[in-house]
């Protein structure tokens, strides 16, 4: 596994905490019959289980398991970065990354303290060893479900064609700027400001 050294973990501040718990903690019960049909639908287009597990960095650069609904197939080969009309998407995982939907069980990293519902995008150990080093502070802070960079630069790591290409189209062009529009939330992640970022998520994925 590759090692990403950074500095200690910053904390999520408690009334932040407490928003998590509350509103994922609330969301995973009143989502419960939604969660139940698109693991129905993940498992009637393809074989393979219904959840996606994979190890991404988390507050201080250490390492935890995010689930998520799969949305591709089983063993296939590809680059870590999904790139636009990936064949190796499903169907029904295509739809669901278009709404947001195959991240619905990160709710439960949400609830466990592993990740927060606005913060950084939790990256891959093997891609977040690639950042520069002066951008690796971003791994300090806790990853989000959503955040600022996520929302307003949602698509921009899907747009090279080729793996060559697409690894450096998005270390050179979408890490620099995503970074810099985390750590600008983060210099002051006030409890107004999470809430202002979950409320534009949710216009986001209405529309």
């Amino acid at each position: 596994m590759n090692e990403v050294t950074v500095g200690g973990p910053v904390g999520v501040s408690w009334p932040r905490r407490a928003l998590d718990v509350l509103l994922a903690g609330t969301a995973l019960v009143a989502l419960s019959p939604v969660l139940a049909m698109i693991a129905v639908a993940v498992r009637l287009e393809s074989p393979g289980p219904v959840l996606f597990r994979q190890t991404r960095v988390g507050a201080g650069g250490q390492p935890f398991t995010m689930i998520k609904f799969r949305s591709m197939r089983v063993a296939a080969d590809g680059p870590e970065i999904t790139p636009r009309d990936d064949v190796r998407v499903t169907r029904v995982g295509r739809r669901l990354r278009r709404a947001g939907l195959d991240e619905l069980p990160q709710l439960v990293n949400v609830v466990r303290g592993e990740m927060t519902l606005v913060g950084p995008r939790p990256e891959t150990p093997a891609l977040a060893a690639r950042y520069p080093a002066e951008l690796r502070v971003v791994f300090r802070y806790r990853p989000g479900l959503t955040g600022p960079a996520q929302l307003c630069m949602r698509d921009e790591d899907a747009l090279a064609p080729g793996d060559a290409e697409l690894h450096a189209h998005y270390f050179a062009e979408v890490v620099p700027r995503r970074v810099a529009v985390d750590l600008a939330f983060q210099a002051h992640p006030s409890l107004r400001a999470t809430i202002a970022v979950l409320r534009d998520t949710v216009t986001y994925l209405v529309h």
